[in-house]
């Protein structure tokens, strides 16, 4: 039996591909297996009990990775499961900023009880003129499974789309429509659109990428939408561009409280993922990252260990060792093995910066002796038997 904790409500459409041999326990001290959204894991106790952890989403910062690395936890999460959630959103905000929705309907809502609101909106409708998106320029920055649906949706919007990512991806390359331009530097983004929408990772080099100095560089009444990471906007100095009229707009999944309190700013308490289906899905994504790994070893979309993949396991038996990425680990790992007359049919190494895991299919059933010595090496963090 494989015991599974849940620290927040997981939808049922992913748990119920869980089979038989899972047993959920809401004794977080005695899982083997913990899935998890927003709740905060930092403070708590991480039992020898445990083998990994899923998020349930594509953020892992209420996770402690390195915490979890060294007692060789795999930290899993779902990319993309909920990209086209992010991505309808961030269409609807570019309309309804470039249209003075909210700021419209609020006037509605502050007319409401007078009897001639009909005759009172056609004098007052002049201050909630907007703008078209058909033909305007649009600059992705970031080009990974959202990124790369806003981009495809804009030029089905009559959009003229151009993007930047370095990283770009051959599967993101594939997927991305061939009216999408790709330029080399978010400069040239900064400086042609008339709406720029970010979805990188936060990194050294995207921490607060949209600051005074390369706002500066764009045109005056640029639409910005961030979606993505609230560290990649100077808040502070998005809202003084508001403010002083460069940027018609700025619209984010990020308030704070300058920006709440700035007119111009259309924010939203982070609802990009907040759909039923994008919850559905990255719960079945979840799901299925875990019972590869319990079932089979199998690492897919880890933050905190290497992807390795040795499929099904068809041979007497299949052992899994996370360690550090040193010097020597795996001749004695090997020597381990053939000290105990257990001969290594096939095997996978891969690392991962300081961390890695190696993958052995044996032709005998895992057994104590072999599991004692493998644990008993320095820089070996967990030793399990697979089969």
């Amino acid at each position: 039996m494989v015991k599974y904790n849940c620290l927040n409500p997981i939808s049922n459409i992913g748990l119920e591909r869980l089979t038989g041999e899972y047993v959920k326990t809401e004794n977080f001290e005695e899982a083997e297996v913990a899935f998890v959204r927003s709740a905060a894991m930092h403070e708590l106790e991480l039992s020898d009990n445990l083998l990994a952890v899923a998020r349930a989403g594509a953020g892992v910062n209420n996770i402690p990775l390195d915490k979890c690395a060294d007692k060789g936890i795999v930290v899993f999460n779902t990319p993309g499961a909920n990209a086209n959630g992010v991505k309808e959103l961030v269409i609807a905000a570019m309309i309804a900023a470039s249209r003075n929705i909210v700021a419209a309907n609020g006037w509605v809502e502050e007319n409401k009880d007078d009897e001639n609101i009909g005759k009172t909106m056609e004098k007052a409708k002049s201050k909630f003129a907007g703008r078209e998106i058909k033909g305007k320029k649009l600059g992705v920055i970031g080009l990974g499974a959202i990124g790369v649906l806003v981009a495809n949706a804009a030029t089905h919007l009559g959009m003229d789309v151009i993007g930047c990512d370095p990283f770009l991806s051959v599967q993101n390359a594939l997927n991305l429509s061939r009216k999408v331009t790709l330029v080399k530097t978010r400069e040239e983004v900064f400086k042609e659109c008339d709406y720029i929408t970010v979805h990188t990772p936060l990194l050294d080099d995207t921490r607060e990428m949209i600051n005074k100095d390369t706002i500066a560089m764009m045109k005056d009444g640029v639409i910005i939408l961030n979606f993505a990471r609230d560290l990649l906007v100077s808040a502070n100095d998005v809202a003084d561009a508001l403010e002083s009229g460069k940027i018609a707009a700025y619209a984010t999944d990020f308030p704070t409280p300058r920006l709440a309190n700035t007119k111009g700013c259309l924010a939203f308490p982070h609802l990009g993922a907040s759909t039923a289906e994008s919850e559905d899905n990255c719960a079945v994504m979840a799901v299925d990252e875990i019972r590869d790994y319990i079932g089979n070893g199998n690492i897919k979309n880890s933050v905190n260990f290497p992807a390795c993949d040795l499929g099904e396991c068809h041979t007497a038996g299949r052992i899994a060792v996370l360690h550090k990425n040193v010097p020597n680990i795996i001749s004695g790992l090997s020597a381990a093995f053939g000290e105990v007359g257990i001969n290594i049919s096939k095997m996978i190494n891969q690392s991962r910066g300081e961390y890695a895991y190696s993958l052995l299919d044996v032709d005998a059933a895992g057994c104590e002796e072999i599991v004692k010595k493998l644990s008993d090496k320095e820089n070996v963090l967990k030793v399990r038997v697979i089969k």
